[in-house]
């Protein structure tokens, strides 16, 4: 998995992190999201996918990575 954001559509609610605190985290300034790990382990999936899911801005992507 590959997480991305997009900062230019993030309007700071803060869902991302409340579902994968491990993967997201705010700026303290602004509240704009900030990527903490961009190729999060297998246990943590679900929430991200829930993060993408619910965010309100639709400012997370998740892309499906082969491993080889």
């Amino acid at each position: 998995m590959r997480v991305h954001i997009d900062q230019e559509k993030c309007c700071g609610a803060g869902s991302c992190v409340l579902s994968a605190p491990e993967v997201f985290d705010q700026r303290e300034e602004d509240g704009i999201v900030v990527l903490l790990d961009a190729a999060p382990p297998a246990e943590l999936h679900d929430a991200v996918h829930e993060a993408a899911a619910i965010c309100p801005a639709a400012a997370i992507s998740v892309e499906q990575v082969e491993r080889v």
